[in-house]
């Protein structure tokens, strides 16, 4: 391999090293803006759920209470998920 060759080559590394640098920052990026949405998303969770535990049992059982709950229960669904999207950032990682 003649010397130009050598440096174009050594360029083009240097350029996926730099490509797979910008990639891994996205990576923890992603991971952290998803953390913080998925603590929101707990916080407010346990403030429905408090809500709903201190309801009376009629309002608990009435149409308002079943919102309350199918909420509650997109919630965790949406917690779930942000936990898998984390998970194969990680995995990705590796």
């Amino acid at each position: 391999m003649n010397n130009d060759r050598r440096k174009k080559l050594t360029s083009a590394i240097t350029k996926l090293d730099n490509v797979k640098a910008e990639i891994e920052a996205l990576k923890d990026t992603a991971a952290d803006a998803l953390n913080d949405v998925k603590s929101a998303i707990e916080e407010i969770k346990d403030e429905e759920q408090e809500a709903f535990d201190n309801s009376p049992e009629g309002l608990q059982s009435s149409s308002k209470g079943e919102a309350m709950e199918n909420a509650i229960s997109n919630m965790d669904e949406a917690i779930d998920a942000i936990d898998n999207a984390i998970g194969s950032i990680e995995s990705a990682s590796e």
